[in-house]
């Protein structure tokens, strides 16, 4: 709108400017013209005929050759100056005519002459005035103001509707599609360019969701715990495990990783990372072992954040726990009939022993040579399901005759404890590894007879579903307690440790069962009650097909 204001200025000073001049030149000719009329009849009568005209447009004026005023339409002759230095008056006397303008003290009024001589040597002047532009612009300052607001209220109404004609169309692109709008040819470039860098900004959209997509599945599958903080100790990105590790059901995105935990060593590991430290170390957490692996984000040598890996590592240490267990527990069961040899072979060498208690003495070192032997073949057993490493492979048996063979074995064993044997079920076959389920059924059948009284029962009950094969191991003994059951599958635990030297073995009967039963896919569960016996069920899967058991067993060689 000012802009049209500002033109509209500028175009009216512009056509004020040539009417000016035009109606100047008009005014110039007039005068021409009327001294030339006027001049044939001041000739003919002289300064009474200028004394008749009444004309109060022009002054007219008549000088003498020597610049007097001998007449003047205006004013008074005789009170006048001498005109003789007038311009026009000038050259008048020298050229025949002259001509010039004076522009009034107020600048309101510019005044044109025009002198003639006349052929008795005196000149004839006529004058006119003419407003200036100045004045021309005063006089006009009204009607111009309202006729520039008229205009501009017109505009306006205009500029209003022909630019919402121009910009509809434009109003109504698409600009997600810009290739497809028919518009003004002026705006195909810009549309053009838009169209463009839609489809840069969709690929590089595309590219980040994808990324992004590719980042959350990553870190929603690790195992591992993934937190992302800033300076400010607020968490800027977590996995699932990250929250299962602390317990927290709901994600904690955007809260301060201190309301995770608010236990000392946690905190003073945050402190740390944000100072610039890298930090590594095994916390307690909720009961769990957690080593937190933390690693500060520096920005132009200042820290903006860290990255926290967590990883439970519970089983971990308790395998530690357990393996340095385990090794002080060998070392004792090792050393003890180790100790027994040496002093009965001791006390042979050095003569007091007499000749006919030798062979009691040989005795003893034998059974305590057996069990040596015995322990280190259970530690071989034990070691090898745990490494995997089994030399044996995969093939069809029937549980029901191997079960008869296991109860073969242990027929003296009963038969001195006075222990009775049954086996309720029939002919099972499945696949399996045989030397160690033989294993399973031998270590639960012989804890069965030893732990059982005098005239006691022990039964193996056989039983199959489409998915499973259910071995159950049930007794009359003297039970297991409750605080104790979750523990008996522990290297070397023994329930009543004070008869344990009576009863025999080397306290890996169960552990061997265990992870025989692990290492063959299945589970194994405990019911007893203190006085009321005890009942071992192991459930193995039989889906298991022939192809499936042997390229298990492949894998299994390809991964030592």
């Amino acid at each position: 709108m000012l802009e049209s204001a500002v033109i509209m200025g500028i175009g009216l000073a512009f056509v004020l400017g040539i009417l000016y001049h035009y109606f100047g030149k008009q005014i110039s000719d007039e005068l021409r013209k009327e001294a030339t009329y006027l001049s044939q009849g001041v000739e003919e009568q002289g300064i009474e005929y200028l004394e008749n005209i009444h004309d109060d447009d022009s002054r007219i004026t008549y000088i003498q050759q020597d610049g007097t005023v001998l007449y003047d339409s205006q004013s008074e002759a005789s009170e006048m100056e001498n005109h003789s230095d007038r311009k026009e008056v000038k050259e008048a006397l020298k050229q025949g005519v002259g001509q010039s303008s004076r522009i009034s003290k107020t600048l309101s009024e510019k005044t044109i002459y025009f002198a003639l001589r006349l052929s008795n040597g005196n000149v004839l002047r006529v004058s006119s005035t003419q407003y200036s532009i100045l004045a021309l612009v005063l006089e006009l300052v009204q009607p111009m103001l309202w006729v520039v607001l008229l205009m501009m209220i017109l505009a306006g109404i205009f500029a209003s509707r022909i630019g919402q004609k121009i910009v509809e169309p434009i109003n109504a692109l698409d600009l997600e599609h810009p290739e497809d709008n028919q518009i003004y040819d002026e705006i195909s470039p810009l549309l053009s360019r838009v169209y463009k860098q839609n489809r840069m900004i969709r690929e590089q959209l595309e590219l980040a969701r994808q990324q992004q997509e590719e980042f959350s599945i990553i870190t929603e599958n690790m195992q591992e715990g993934l937190l992302i903080i800033d300076k400010y100790t607020m968490i800027l990105s977590g996995n699932l495990s990250a929250w299962k590790l602390f317990k927290v059901r709901n994600s904690k995105i955007g809260e301060s990783i201190y309301s995770l935990s608010r236990s000392e060593d946690f905190q003073k590991v945050i402190s740390n990372v944000l100072s610039g430290k890298h930090e590594e170390k095994i916390l307690k957490i909720d009961g769990r072992d957690v080593q937190i692996i933390a690693n500060p984000v520096s920005r132009e040598n200042e820290t903006q954040g860290a990255v926290l890996l967590l990883m439970n590592v519970t089983e971990k240490v308790e395998r530690e726990n357990l393996r340095r267990e385990f090794s002080a527990n060998v070392s004792h069961e090792l050393k003890t009939p180790l100790t027994s040899i040496s002093g009965f072979a001791e006390i042979i060498e050095g003569g007091f022993v007499k000749e006919e208690d030798i062979k009691d003495f040989s005795g003893r070192i034998y059974n305590e040579a057996q069990r040596l032997i015995s322990l280190i073949d259970d530690v071989i057993k034990i070691s090898q399901l745990d490494e995997g490493e089994i030399p044996y492979e995969w093939s069809e048996q029937d549980l029901y005759k191997l079960s008869k063979e296991v109860f073969k074995s242990l027929e003296e064993a009963a038969k001195k404890k006075n222990v009775h044997l049954y086996i309720s079920g029939k002919s099972i076959p499945f696949y399996t590894v045989r030397p160690i389920l033989e294993e399973i059924l031998y270590n639960l059948c012989d804890n069965a007879i030893k732990y059982n009284k005098n005239d006691g029962t022990v039964s193996i009950y056989l039983s199959e579903t489409e998915q499973d094969v259910r071995i159950s191991v049930k007794d009359t003994g003297i039970g297991i307690p409750k605080e104790d059951q979750n523990r008996i599958f522990e290297r070397f635990y023994r329930v009543d440790k004070s008869h344990s030297k009576e009863i025999g073995g080397t306290g890996l009967g169960l552990s061997i069962v265990k992870h025989g039963v692990i290492f063959l896919g299945g589970s194994i569960s405990v019911d007893s009650e203190e006085g009321m016996g005890t009942e071992m069920i192991v459930t193995l899967p039989r889906g298991m097909k022939k192809n499936e058991a042997e390229m298990c067993e492949k894998t299994k060689k390809m991964e030592k």
